[in-house]
């Protein structure tokens, strides 16, 4: 049984920064990929990050891209989101996933399709105020 545990978010101030970490437990192997998600208020979730277990290769979306960053540390099993310089939209609740079995390139090209990954966490708000 795959299951995802993200920590607890919180309030942020524009501009500021905020660390999430995802605990992954069921499957740890390197072919994986292991992705993070948010939606807004009235919008759809979208993917913001991905990274390949195996590779440690990294996938952004544009609109976060120079400002978040995802690692990872396979010791612990856990992914990590670094969110930096952030801004009102970035609000809003985060979710990581996994793709156990994904290949890089399939990461790569379809790290932002929520229909491409099988287990999900149940995710964590963050709040960013002015």
């Amino acid at each position: 049984q795959v299951q995802l545990k993200e920590s607890e978010g919180g309030s942020v101030q524009v501009g500021g920064s905020l660390k999430l970490s995802c605990a992954v437990s069921g499957y740890t192997y390197s072919r994986n990929c292991l992705g993070w998600f948010r939606q807004a208020p009235g919008k759809e979730r979208e993917g913001v990050a991905a990274i390949y277990v195996g590779s440690g290769n990294t996938y952004y979306t544009d609109s976060v891209k120079e400002r978040f960053t995802i690692s990872q540390d396979r010791a612990k099993d856990t992914v990590y989101l670094h969110l930096n310089s952030v801004k009102p939209e970035d609000t809003g609740m985060y979710y990581c996933a996994s793709r156990p079995g994904s290949t890089d390139g399939g990461c790569k090209k379809r790290f932002n399709r929520e229909n491409e990954y099988r287990y999900w966490g149940q995710g964590t708000q963050v709040t960013v105020v002015s």
